[in-house]
């Protein structure tokens, strides 16, 4: 494998997808705008149309809009990572296509299956849509989602094959695999953590990006911990994932698109419902997030009075 220029570090934001409150149909103004807050808080790189992004319940049709309306509201101030996964090879190379001709700067697949793929068939797939575009490519490894867990073997594997599969976006839970993808590639794959309550292991064990939704909610504790522990600041990030620990707890255990929408109508930012058959975050769950979000909002306060009296 090559060293390819790295594309994409520090917080990479995941936009859940707008529903308007009336009709259901995707709302293409709410998501300019919080697209719009995600680059203005702070953000590295966005990444719309990934499992926070309830890409598995769009029409191809909406599919193709979010991505042209997240890729032109970014308009190139930032990187853009976009989710093209589809159960079929030729629904993704598809798709990769439509992202590649609006601008993105890299795509990141997730092995969609119903039938158990061998890996004669994950390669091919794999290979088919990365030679699709040309674009870097991040492999997702989710088996929470999937039901398919690519271990650091069979990554690098694929890696050594597909020239510009450069990335590896890992949410296993699993820390030691940060490393092991490293020490594996001889450290010319560049490794992601895509599971919250981990973020900080994920960063010292390696891990160059954190691919998150939490942006949507808590910019600036997101990226006040990246700052922390990129610059060797470890007392600071410590007390900053004890801050946000709880909420990243909370967030992954009720389901992104529940918790992210029910946290921006708490913050007076709505965007819609989750689309069925995902239902809203309960009420007692909803008064959990609000308490967990006035929690850190007076410690930012607070902490941001310190800081301003430096």
């Amino acid at each position: 494998m090559a060293t390819a220029p790295l594309p994409l570090r520090g917080i990479i934001s995941y936009p859940v997808t707008p529903f308007a409150a009336d009709t259901g149909d995707i709302d293409l103004a709410a998501l300019r705008r919080l697209v719009g807050e995600l680059v203005d808080t702070g953000s590295h790189a966005i990444a719309p149309l990934g499992s926070a992004g309830e890409s598995a319940y769009l029409t191809e049709g909406e599919w193709d809009a979010v991505c042209e309306t997240t890729l032109d509201t970014v308009a190139g101030r930032l990187p853009t990572l976009v989710g093209v996964s589809h159960w079929s090879t030729a629904e993704t190379v598809r798709r990769a296509r439509v992202a590649a001709r609006h601008g993105a700067t890299a795509l990141m697949v997730l092995p969609q299956t119903y039938w158990q793929l061998t890996e004669a068939e994950l390669e091919q797939h794999f290979a088919t849509v990365a030679a699709a575009t040309g674009l870097p490519v991040m492999l997702y490894n989710n088996p929470g989602t999937s039901g398919v867990d690519l271990r650091p073997e069979t990554v690098v594997a694929l890696a050594r094959k597909i020239p510009n599969l450069t990335m590896v976006k890992e949410s296993s839970g699993d820390v030691a695999r940060f490393r092991a993808l490293r020490d594996l590639s001889d450290g010319t794959l560049s490794v992601y953590n895509g599971n919250n309550p981990v973020a900080l292991e994920a960063f010292r064990s390696g891990a160059v990006g954190w691919c998150t939704a939490a942006p949507c909610l808590v910019p600036r504790w997101c990226t006040e911990l990246y700052a922390a522990v990129t610059g060797g600041d470890e007392q600071r990030a410590d007390a900053v994932l004890a801050e946000l620990l709880p909420f990243l707890k909370f967030i992954v255990g009720h389901g992104l698109p529940r918790a992210v929408k029910a946290g921006l109508e708490i913050q007076g930012r709505g965007v819609g419902r989750p689309r069925p058959p995902l239902l809203p975050l309960p009420d007692e769950e909803t008064r959990q997030l609000r308490e967990l979000l006035e929690r850190l909002g007076k410690a930012e306060a607070a902490d941001m009075g310190v800081a301003g009296a430096e």
